[in-house]
């Protein structure tokens, strides 16, 4: 069986009990003012983003657990990243009558019956969500949606402590496997880039949640894998810039004064053009 373009499976299952912990410590060390403080999500404040979070939740379990098609739907003709943005801002608003204190407690209880639908999912499988920004043209497996639910919920927590100047949850252990669902976005990124087949493009992370990622252009298009040529292009980009230009939190143009470019300047350009959520 050839080799799928999204490189090796990863399995994040293990780790959605400590990333919750770590959130549901810091929202219960939080003044009150602190709910009120503005994220970098826009129009959000902290207390926005924990109902965004506690939304995940629900989502996962009424839809993919337990079959309901209850919640919204697309209006017709409505885009993707309208439609999510719509349904996401409805929910955040009707939770604006739940108390900080309710909403930790739900994110508590809805947790761990959470991972325990994880541990039914058949990762080798098809996704129960796409996941647009790193289609190959050929359905998302599983493990990569359950991948990206937890770069989701990583990423709404650092955005939290941000805003309330409480760095943390950024130790290798939960921040390697952001990083690495991050990058199998590379072969969609270049997915327009014109180039001979075996030209490689490699991405090096520094650090002990870093690691190095090559995009490989195959026959067909671009491909995560090993290469033992002399990659084309080389970006290298420290950790938090990468998160953050993943979910764009810094722009292409920021990370570019940020990073080290080796090699052919528009390959290299264009891996900083990396999305990893819908918009």
């Amino acid at each position: 069986m050839h080799p799928s373009p999204l490189g090796p499976p990863l399995d994040v299952r293990p780790l959605f009990p400590e990333e919750r912990a770590a959130l549901l410590d810091l929202l219960a060390a939080l003044a009150p003012a602190d709910w009120a403080r503005p994220t970098a999500c826009p129009g959000w404040d902290v207390r926005n983003v924990t109902a965004h979070i506690l939304h995940g939740y629900v989502r996962r379990l009424s839809h993919g657990r337990d079959g309901h098609e209850g919640g919204p739907a697309p209006a017709t003709g409505e885009a993707l990243p309208a439609f999510l943005t719509r349904a996401n801002g409805d929910f955040v608003a009707t939770a604006r009558q739940f108390s900080p204190r309710l909403l930790r407690d739900l994110i508590g209880h809805l947790g761990p019956q959470t991972d325990a639908y994880w541990t039914g999912i058949a990762m080798a499988g098809p996704a129960g969500v796409d996941v647009s920004w790193a289609s190959t043209g050929a359905p998302a497996p599983a493990w990569l949606d359950v991948a990206r639910e937890y770069t989701e919920r990583w990423t709404h927590q650092q955005q939290i402590r941000d805003a309330v100047l409480r760095p943390g949850a950024d130790g290798p252990r939960l921040l390697a496997p952001v990083l690495d669902t991050f990058l199998r976005a590379l072969p969609h990124t270049l997915r327009g880039l014109d180039a001979a087949a075996g030209t490689a493009v490699r991405v090096t992370v520094p650090g002990d949640a870093g690691g190095r990622w090559t995009a490989v252009r195959g026959p067909e298009q671009w491909e995560l894998r090993d290469s033992g040529e002399r990659p084309a292009a080389e970006v290298v980009v420290d950790a938090d810039t990468l998160w953050r230009l993943a979910t764009r939190g810094v722009e292409p143009g920021e990370a570019l004064r940020a990073a080290g470019l080796r090699g052919d300047r528009a390959l290299g350009e264009a891996v900083l053009g990396i999305v990893a959520i819908v918009r």
